[in-house]
Protein backbone atom coordinates (compact mmCIF):
# COMPACT_ATOMS: atom_id res chain seq x y z
CA UNK A 1 0.00 0.00 0.00
CA UNK A 2 1.32 3.53 -0.96
CA UNK A 3 1.85 6.29 1.60
CA UNK A 4 -0.99 8.08 0.08
CA UNK A 5 -3.16 5.22 0.44
CA UNK A 6 -1.82 4.70 4.50
CA UNK A 7 -2.79 8.63 4.88
CA UNK A 8 -6.23 8.77 3.02
CA UNK A 9 -7.19 5.04 5.20
CA UNK A 10 -5.39 7.50 8.14
CA UNK A 11 -7.90 10.50 7.45
CA UNK A 12 -10.53 7.99 7.23
CA UNK A 13 -10.69 6.73 10.37
CA UNK A 14 -10.26 9.72 12.28
CA UNK A 15 -13.10 11.02 10.75
CA UNK A 16 -14.91 7.90 12.76
CA UNK A 17 -12.97 8.94 15.97
CA UNK A 18 -10.98 5.96 15.45
CA UNK A 19 -7.72 7.71 16.22
CA UNK A 20 -6.66 10.06 19.32
CA UNK A 21 -3.75 11.68 19.80
CA UNK A 22 -2.39 8.94 22.92
CA UNK A 23 -3.35 6.15 20.41
CA UNK A 24 -1.76 5.94 17.15
CA UNK A 25 -2.15 3.36 14.86
CA UNK A 26 0.41 1.45 12.45
CA UNK A 27 -0.36 0.86 9.62
CA UNK A 28 -0.80 -2.40 9.76
CA UNK A 29 -3.58 -1.33 12.35
CA UNK A 30 -5.38 1.07 9.98
CA UNK A 31 -5.44 -1.54 7.16
CA UNK A 32 -6.85 -4.24 9.89
CA UNK A 33 -9.26 -1.70 11.05
CA UNK A 34 -10.44 -0.89 7.47
CA UNK A 35 -10.96 -4.19 6.45
CA UNK A 36 -12.82 -5.56 9.22
CA UNK A 37 -15.19 -2.76 8.69
CA UNK A 38 -16.11 -3.61 5.31
CA UNK A 39 -16.14 -7.27 6.13
CA UNK A 40 -18.15 -7.34 9.40
CA UNK A 41 -20.65 -4.88 7.01
CA UNK A 42 -20.80 -7.29 4.31
CA UNK A 43 -20.78 -10.38 6.66
CA UNK A 44 -21.64 -9.77 9.96
CA UNK A 45 -19.42 -10.40 12.77
CA UNK A 46 -20.99 -13.98 13.28
CA UNK A 47 -20.17 -14.55 10.02
CA UNK A 48 -16.55 -12.88 9.76
CA UNK A 49 -13.19 -14.29 10.08
CA UNK A 50 -10.05 -13.32 10.90
CA UNK A 51 -8.55 -14.96 8.30
CA UNK A 52 -10.78 -13.31 5.23
CA UNK A 53 -9.83 -9.99 7.45
CA UNK A 54 -5.89 -10.83 7.31
CA UNK A 55 -6.44 -11.87 3.60
CA UNK A 56 -8.19 -8.31 2.84
CA UNK A 57 -5.68 -6.70 4.85
CA UNK A 58 -2.55 -8.42 3.45
CA UNK A 59 -1.14 -9.03 6.57
CA UNK A 60 -0.80 -12.48 8.35
CA UNK A 61 -3.56 -13.63 10.29
CA UNK A 62 -1.09 -13.40 13.19
CA UNK A 63 -0.67 -9.97 12.72
CA UNK A 64 -4.30 -9.43 14.29
CA UNK A 65 -3.95 -11.32 17.30
CA UNK A 66 -0.64 -9.19 17.92
CA UNK A 67 -2.96 -6.02 18.39
CA UNK A 68 -6.12 -7.34 19.40
CA UNK A 69 -6.33 -10.70 21.30
CA UNK A 70 -10.08 -11.83 19.91
CA UNK A 71 -12.10 -11.30 17.10
CA UNK A 72 -13.61 -9.63 19.44
CA UNK A 73 -11.35 -7.14 21.09
CA UNK A 74 -11.30 -6.12 16.71
CA UNK A 75 -15.14 -4.78 16.87
CA UNK A 76 -15.39 -3.09 20.15
CA UNK A 77 -11.86 -1.13 18.65
CA UNK A 78 -14.50 -0.58 15.74
CA UNK A 79 -17.40 0.28 17.27
CA UNK A 80 -17.18 1.42 21.14
CA UNK A 81 -15.11 4.74 20.15
CA UNK A 82 -17.84 5.56 17.94
CA UNK A 83 -20.14 5.74 20.68
CA UNK A 84 -20.39 8.90 21.33
CA UNK A 85 -21.62 9.49 18.09
CA UNK A 86 -24.86 7.38 17.57
CA UNK A 87 -28.24 7.68 18.73
CA UNK A 88 -30.85 4.93 17.58
CA UNK A 89 -29.59 3.33 14.98
CA UNK A 90 -28.65 6.56 13.62
CA UNK A 91 -24.70 8.37 14.00
CA UNK A 92 -24.36 10.92 16.24
CA UNK A 93 -21.79 13.68 15.33
CA UNK A 94 -22.67 16.96 14.38
CA UNK A 95 -26.33 16.71 15.38
CA UNK A 96 -25.74 19.38 17.91
CA UNK A 97 -25.66 21.52 14.75
CA UNK A 98 -29.20 20.90 14.62
CA UNK A 99 -30.20 20.38 18.12
CA UNK A 100 -28.67 23.32 19.54
CA UNK A 101 -30.04 26.40 17.27
CA UNK A 102 -33.34 27.32 18.04
CA UNK A 103 -35.92 27.40 14.69
CA UNK A 104 -39.15 29.44 14.52
CA UNK A 105 -40.98 26.05 13.99
CA UNK A 106 -41.15 22.29 14.75
CA UNK A 107 -40.83 21.18 11.17
CA UNK A 108 -37.84 23.41 10.01
CA UNK A 109 -36.16 21.31 13.59
CA UNK A 110 -37.68 17.93 11.79
CA UNK A 111 -36.09 19.21 8.22
CA UNK A 112 -32.85 20.13 9.65
CA UNK A 113 -32.27 16.98 11.69
CA UNK A 114 -33.28 14.61 8.96
CA UNK A 115 -31.32 16.58 6.56
CA UNK A 116 -28.53 16.17 8.48
CA UNK A 117 -28.93 12.44 9.29
CA UNK A 118 -29.05 11.53 5.54
CA UNK A 119 -25.77 13.09 4.70
CA UNK A 120 -24.07 11.51 7.89
CA UNK A 121 -25.77 8.16 6.82
CA UNK A 122 -24.29 7.95 3.22
CA UNK A 123 -20.71 9.01 4.22
CA UNK A 124 -21.10 6.45 6.99
CA UNK A 125 -23.17 3.47 6.31
CA UNK A 126 -20.80 0.52 6.64
CA UNK A 127 -20.53 1.43 10.34
CA UNK A 128 -23.80 2.25 10.81
CA UNK A 129 -24.43 -1.62 9.37
CA UNK A 130 -22.01 -2.51 12.18
CA UNK A 131 -23.30 -1.01 15.15
CA UNK A 132 -27.16 -1.58 13.92
CA UNK A 133 -26.27 -5.27 13.28
CA UNK A 134 -24.39 -5.98 16.49
CA UNK A 135 -25.76 -3.88 19.03
CA UNK A 136 -28.67 -5.93 20.19
CA UNK A 137 -26.02 -9.17 20.79
CA UNK A 138 -23.52 -7.49 22.31
CA UNK A 139 -24.30 -6.71 25.78
CA UNK A 140 -20.80 -4.31 25.87
CA UNK A 141 -21.51 -2.38 23.00
CA UNK A 142 -25.31 -2.09 24.25
CA UNK A 143 -24.38 -1.06 27.83
CA UNK A 144 -22.59 1.86 26.14
CA UNK A 145 -24.63 2.38 23.87
CA UNK A 146 -27.30 3.46 26.12
CA UNK A 147 -24.91 5.04 28.95
CA UNK A 148 -22.94 7.17 26.67
CA UNK A 149 -25.32 8.16 23.70
CA UNK A 150 -28.99 6.39 24.47
CA UNK A 151 -29.51 8.32 27.68
CA UNK A 152 -28.00 11.75 27.04
CA UNK A 153 -29.18 12.14 23.56
CA UNK A 154 -32.33 11.24 24.31
CA UNK A 155 -33.14 14.31 27.61
CA UNK A 156 -31.82 16.87 24.82
CA UNK A 157 -34.48 16.06 21.97
CA UNK A 158 -37.02 15.81 24.93
CA UNK A 159 -36.40 19.23 26.27
CA UNK A 160 -36.49 20.28 22.21
CA UNK A 161 -40.69 18.62 22.14
CA UNK A 162 -40.81 20.51 25.22
CA UNK A 163 -40.33 24.00 23.98
CA UNK A 164 -42.08 23.52 21.36
CA UNK A 165 -44.99 21.97 23.32
CA UNK A 166 -44.43 25.59 25.25
CA UNK A 167 -44.88 27.51 22.14
CA UNK A 168 -48.08 25.87 21.26
CA UNK A 169 -46.91 24.00 18.27
CA UNK A 170 -47.27 20.45 19.60
CA UNK A 171 -49.79 18.35 21.62
CA UNK A 172 -48.90 18.00 25.70
CA UNK A 173 -48.98 14.50 25.60
CA UNK A 174 -45.71 12.60 27.10
CA UNK A 175 -42.35 14.47 25.88
CA UNK A 176 -40.87 10.27 25.84
CA UNK A 177 -43.63 9.19 23.67
CA UNK A 178 -43.30 11.89 21.30
CA UNK A 179 -39.21 11.04 21.41
CA UNK A 180 -39.83 7.91 20.13
CA UNK A 181 -42.54 8.14 17.69
CA UNK A 182 -40.34 11.10 16.16
CA UNK A 183 -37.10 8.64 16.37
CA UNK A 184 -39.25 5.58 15.20
CA UNK A 185 -40.43 7.06 11.90
CA UNK A 186 -36.98 8.95 10.67
CA UNK A 187 -35.66 5.30 11.41
CA UNK A 188 -38.31 4.02 9.00
CA UNK A 189 -37.36 6.12 6.42
CA UNK A 190 -33.11 5.45 7.05
CA UNK A 191 -34.14 1.70 6.66
CA UNK A 192 -35.60 1.63 3.89
CA UNK A 193 -33.36 3.73 1.90
CA UNK A 194 -29.92 2.69 3.19
CA UNK A 195 -30.51 -0.93 4.28
CA UNK A 196 -33.78 -2.48 2.78
CA UNK A 197 -33.69 -1.17 -0.59
CA UNK A 198 -30.19 0.55 -1.05
CA UNK A 199 -30.59 -0.06 -5.33
CA UNK A 200 -34.45 1.13 -5.29
CA UNK A 201 -34.98 4.84 -7.03
CA UNK A 202 -35.62 6.93 -4.32
CA UNK A 203 -36.72 10.99 -4.41
CA UNK A 204 -35.20 12.28 -1.03
CA UNK A 205 -36.37 15.04 -0.96
CA UNK A 206 -40.44 13.42 -1.53
CA UNK A 207 -39.83 11.10 1.00
CA UNK A 208 -38.32 13.54 3.40
CA UNK A 209 -41.99 15.89 3.33
CA UNK A 210 -43.96 12.36 3.47
CA UNK A 211 -42.01 11.77 6.82
CA UNK A 212 -42.14 15.36 8.08
CA UNK A 213 -45.65 15.30 7.49
CA UNK A 214 -46.37 12.01 9.09
CA UNK A 215 -44.87 13.48 12.35
CA UNK A 216 -46.62 16.40 12.18
CA UNK A 217 -50.02 14.80 11.87
CA UNK A 218 -49.10 12.75 15.09
CA UNK A 219 -47.70 15.04 17.19
CA UNK A 220 -48.86 18.67 15.57
CA UNK A 221 -51.84 20.58 17.29
CA UNK A 222 -54.92 20.80 15.43
CA UNK A 223 -54.31 17.17 14.08
CA UNK A 224 -56.34 15.70 16.92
Amino acid sequence: MTRQQDQEIEQWLQELSLLDEDRKMTAKQLKIIQSAVEIFAEKGYASASTSEIAQRAGVAEGTIFRHYKTKKDLLLSIVSPLMGRLVAPFIINNLKEVLDPVYDTFEDFLRAVIANRIAFARKHMKVIKILIQEIPFQPELKKAFIQRVGAPIAARIRKVIVYYQQQGQLKDISPEMAVRFMASTIIGLFAEKFLLFPDDPWDEEAETEQAIKLILHGLGKGND
